[in-house]
């Protein structure tokens, strides 16, 4: 019963793990076009944030082992420096159908929070530039904004250079 009263008012497993954490956290809700070419372009420009603030969810394979890289909407993932970032030798972007059934959320609303199978995470080193980022919140249409330090510290996270421009 208390799953579907979160359900209800809009909770996901990633604001559910924010509360249960005890984190500041503020949800962001916008109206998702499913013709956007880039979720994340969509999210910073619907609520007017630049679009280095704004945090993309990608699962990468990483010699065999699932990980997270969470990196700026604006730039890319570098595979190699994400490899590195964890001391391995090759990563290649996962199986889409593999990220989802892992994480537990489908493409374009996956968050770093609250994944079914908690994966070894990465945060680009550039969120720390900011008081406050924004990153999926475990569905489209749906950020959460919290601390970069925050997300880092719930998540495990590494911090390194993995994104580029």
């Amino acid at each position: 019963m208390a799953k579907k009263a979160r359900k209800q008012q809009g909770g996901t497993p990633a604001t559910v793990a924010l509360t249960a954490a005890g984190t500041a956290f503020t949800v962001h809700a916008y109206e998702h076009d499913p013709a956007s070419p880039s979720y994340g372009e969509e999210a910073a420009q619907a609520l007017g944030v630049t679009p280095e603030r704004v945090f993309k969810t990608l699962v990468a394979d990483v010699d065999g082992e699932l990980t997270v890289a969470v990196v700026p909407v604006a730039g890319q993932l570098d595979l190699k420096a994400l490899a590195t970032a964890v001391g391995g030798k090759r990563a290649a972007m996962a199986d889409p159908a593999a990220a989802e059934r892992t994480t537990g959320y489908v493409r374009g609303g996956i968050s770093p929070l609250g994944q079914r199978k908690r994966l070894r995470t990465v945060l680009d080193s550039s969120a720390s530039a900011y008081p406050t980022i924004c990153v999926s919140a475990g569905r489209r249409g749906l950020e959460v904004e919290l601390a970069p330090a925050d997300l880092a510290s719930l998540t495990d996270a590494v911090l390194a250079p993995i994104g580029r421009t």
